[in-house]
């Protein structure tokens, strides 16, 4: 099952990216939880369906774009590990941003449960058992 979710967790960065909040939560359990790093919702848990909808109207009202780069997807098993950038542009300031991001994939049958972003890999790495 594992190359299924690398497969799974690209398709939600494609979504993400997009916008696309029916693709995103199609991948996801209806008890979703989504802790963020991005700014503007650092922290800040998100949780399903409702969730997914308050996440993106919340980032839409900060951010004139905003995307993931992916740089590499490991497959961990049970979860998967996104390793890439997050690139934007603010939507008062037009400022630039562009840094690092992991986020960790964890599974429930064919859909993604949980995803936690971190801005540190080291943090990242730890999270998903891993030290780099």
């Amino acid at each position: 099952m594992s190359r299924e979710n690398v497969r799974i967790a690209k398709r939600l960065n494609a979504a993400f990216n997009a916008r696309d909040i029916e693709s995103f939560a199609e991948l996801t359990t209806p008890d979703f939880e989504w802790t963020t790093s991005m700014m503007a919702v650092e922290g800040e848990v998100f949780l399903g369906r409702q969730g997914i909808e308050k996440y993106f109207e919340t980032m839409s009202e900060t951010w004139e774009e905003f995307r993931s780069r992916a740089g590499e997807y490991r497959d961990l098993g049970e979860s998967v590990l996104f390793i890439g950038r997050l690139q934007g542009r603010g939507l008062g300031s037009g400022a630039s941003v562009d840094t690092p991001l992991d986020i960790l994939f964890e599974f429930r049958g064919a859909q993604i449960s949980r995803q936690r972003s971190f801005l540190d890999h080291g943090e990242a790495l730890r999270a998903a058992g891993l030290s780099e």
